[in-house]
């Protein structure tokens, strides 16, 4: 087991005997080293390890409080009895670290009273007809086989036979070459840092020099350049596998670094093409960024820094503080036909190279471009919002009756749960929980939950936009330039912070009044909305092949109204708001694989009903049902499932025995692929829209991607001619078994939007 390779890397002895577990090893030994008058400390939480205990042995529990040892005394000050009675105490009360189960009613306190009273278990079960309360005693008469067993499994065994070498026991020095090999190939990041440096090695980056001609030549004649560093500080780069410093080439690399004919490698290089813009440099070209690749290879990592890549890439691992410039560029060198070579393997070089490396420059340009707010409105917003908090908290106190920390879970859960006797619904670590689920859940038992709910609902809102919005204006541009993160989640939806502008609620009334913080960037423009109609559902008809949705889309259909009419066997006319409605959720829960139960809950009608509606959605629709089966099926044989290009999400606890986390996998492998489907296609849209307005000398702007959605900034005199063009790349830029379907809208703000005709 790997286990005993790298404790025997740390070269601590190990001592092992078929059949017994390591308590009976440690009994053996520990006496053994006492009998040659040594002193023994034992570091363990076990409760049975105590029995141990004399005048010679001590036990160290690391886990409690910041530690405590226990001596003879310190055992008996905790568990009432002599440390040789301890195991008949685990007798009675069972042990559930060590899942031995104790007598009913018999806690530590009783227990240690019957020993005293008694002497020993043997005692007292001998004398079972004395033992008093009358409960205590039919307890333990109830439970006489289940104690013996207990002693049994609680008694330690000390004559194992095994050997105490204290020559091999002696402290030395581990062997460190091996534990970092191990860890390396294990990938424990944390372990090896703590390894010491043993040698460095010499950088494998021998730098060249040569003149600014033979340079400029050398990059004329090259079609690929390596990048790594800061265009405003040191860059490196390579040119035909040679090293050399921007230091010493900057007016070569300066002709170089917008030519497109030249290929560029490099780490995260929409962050670099952003630095080049902001020396007044375009970095052209871009083919291959090794953060990206490795997200397409393994989209679920939570880190896709250089020193992780080269880790799990090349089995090299590489302090962060290593990392400067020159060894930055070593390691890119060194990852990109690594990193090549799987993708091709996975079939997912033509995801790479024709939608993730054309987006990062529509990303940058995006990015560069930013946002303007009406920072007015914005600001009369947060005094809004200042006194709507003011009353909401005089409400809170007054209905709760008591003034308290609003903010404190600890505070809150002794209002909610036992000044005002709500139920508990669910528990914490550190007591009942009060997250927004459980407030929703005791909204219609009490006032207050739901007036917390608005209270943190707009406690949000003020925190994360409205205040932090005009913060985040760059003082040199006047807007927000907000990031656009390509490797940020695991169906290849992009995200988006500083500020995070894809979270901001439609439906509320200061959600949308933020979003009407979003303005023109001057009064000659308008804000162009074009959002995909109903596209995951449009994916789902296609992906599963089910005619009855297929031929609604292409009938032009409202398919709620129509899922509403089959689940309910009546027709399309009879069908009420609310019966649309509960279809639309019926409709969006079967893409994410939603639950009969999680149904019911956002529905709120009992689990059975959700069922049949789930049941007569497949009745109705059977190919959906096959689509999720054999979905399923495929993540469980393979590991893993596909959108339509071939992004891979892996799916490694769809076998898994809990049956939670097996079901929430499930819910995983079927709305990948549909999600993650959307996802690629408005990505390809964007990159089509960015090569037109390239290609035109447009004065638009793509300013933001919010899930299914493009906004643009562009002149009034482009409006018609750019909306038409936008459509037509949008409806046209994958074909599916069904029409796709663009709803545009123009305004001065993102809010105030009329339909364009």
């Amino acid at each position: 087991p790997i286990i005993k390779d790298i404790i025997s890397a740390y070269r601590i002895p190990i001592f092992e005997k078929e059949g017994f577990e390591a308590d009976d090893i440690i009994a053996e030994l520990a006496r053994k080293a006492a009998a040659k008058k040594m002193r023994v400390t034992i570091v363990s939480s076990d409760k049975d390890i105590l029995q141990l205990v004399d005048k010679h042995i001590t036990v160290f529990n690391p886990y409690k409080d910041e530690g405590i040892f226990y001596d003879a005394s310190g055992v008996k000050e905790r568990f009432g009895v002599d440390p040789e009675r301890i195991a008949d105490i685990i007798a009675l009360t069972g042990d559930v670290a060590d899942n031995i189960p104790g007598v009913p009613g018999i806690g530590e306190k009783t227990a240690a009273k019957l020993i005293l009273d008694y002497g020993t278990l043997d005692k007292m079960l001998k004398n079972i007809s004395k033992v008093e309360p009358e409960k205590i005693r039919l307890a333990i008469s109830e439970h006489i086989q289940r104690i013996k067993l207990n002693k049994e499994l609680v008694d330690l065994h000390e004559s194992l036979g095994l050997k105490l070498d204290l020559k091999k026991a002696e402290v030395r020095e581990p062997d460190y070459a091996e534990l970092s090999r191990i860890f390396k190939k294990l990938e424990f990041k944390s372990l090896l840092k703590n390894l010491p440096v043993v040698e460095e090695k010499a950088s494998f980056v021998k730098l060249h020099s040569c003149n600014s001609g033979e340079l400029k030549e050398l990059l004329s004649n090259s079609t690929e350049l390596s990048l790594y560093g800061e265009p405003a500080g040191e860059l490196f780069f390579t040119v035909d596998g040679k090293f050399f410093s921007s230091k010493d080439a900057s007016a070569a690399l300066k002709a170089a670094i917008p030519d497109a004919k030249i290929k560029k490698t490099g780490y995260d290089l929409k962050k670099l093409k952003l630095a080049f813009l902001k020396e007044g440099l375009v970095l052209n070209g871009l083919d291959f960024d090794v953060m990206i690749a490795s997200y397409l290879l393994n989209p679920s990592r939570s880190s896709y820094s250089l020193t992780d890549l080269a880790l799990e890439n090349l089995g090299e691992f590489v302090r962060d503080e290593q990392v400067n410039a020159r060894e930055g560029l070593g390691l890119v060198v060194k990852l990109k036909p690594v990193l090549k070579k799987a993708l091709r393997e996975k079939e997912l070089l033509g995801l790479f190279e024709e939608l993730e490396m054309p987006l990062v420059s529509v990303l940058a340009q995006m990015e560069q471009d930013g946002i303007k707010l009406d920072l007015g409105l914005l600001k009369s917003l947060a005094r809004e919002l200042e006194r709507r908090l003011i009353k909401l908290i005089e409400d809170i106190y007054k209905t709760s009756g008591t003034q308290f920390n609003i903010n404190s879970p600890k505070q809150l859960a002794g209002v909610l749960f036992e000044k005002l006797q709500l139920p508990v619904i669910k528990k914490t670590k550190t007591g009942p929980s009060t997250d927004e689920e459980v407030l929703k859940r005791l909204a219609d038992k009490h006032e207050l939950p739901v007036l917390l709910l608005e209270y943190r609902q707009l406690t949000k809102l003020k925190n994360t936009y409205v205040d932090a919005l005009p913060k985040l204006v760059d003082p040199e541009t006047g807007r927000v330039h907000t990031s656009f993160n390509q490797t940020g989640t695991e169906t290849g939806r992009l995200s988006s912070s500083n500020p995070n502008l894809q979270n901001i609620p439609i439906k509320t009334d200061i959600g949308k009044k933020i979003r009407q913080a979003i303005i023109t960037s001057s009064e000659k423009n308008c804000l162009l909305s074009c959002d995909y109609s109903q596209i995951e559902l449009r994916v789902l008809a296609h992906l599963s092949g089910d005619e009855t949705l297929i031929q609604a889309f292409h009938s032009n259909q409202d398919v709620h109204r129509l899922t509403a009419s089959l689940i309910n066997d009546i027709s399309e006319s009879e069908v009420e708001e609310g019966m649309r409605e509960t279809a639309k959720r019926v409709n969006f829960g079967i893409i994410y694989g939603q639950s009969s139960y999680g149904l019911g809950r956002d529905l709120s009608i009992p689990v059975q009903q959700a069922q049949d509606f789930i049941d007569a959605y497949f009745l109705r629709y059977p190919k959906v049902k096959d689509y999720i089966d054999a979905q399923i099926k495929k993540a469980q044989e393979t590991g893993f499932v596909t959108t339509l290009l071939g992004r891979r999400r892996y799916i490694p606890e769809i076998n898994n025995k809990n049956m939670g986390i097996r079901q929430f996998a499930q819910r995983q492998a079927v709305n990948t692929p549909i999600q993650g489907t959307a996802s690629d296609l408005i990505k390809l849209a964007m990159i089509r829209i960015a090569e037109e307005i390239k290609e035109k000398d447009s004065k638009a702007k793509m300013i933001l991607q919010i899930h299914d959605e493009l906004v643009f900034d562009l002149p009034y005199s482009e409006l018609h001619a750019f909306s038409v063009m936008v459509k037509d790349k949008m409806e046209h830029v994958m074909k599916l078994d069904v029409p796709i379907r663009v709803d545009m809208k123009k305004g001065n703000n993102w809010l105030e939007m009329e339909a364009v005709k």
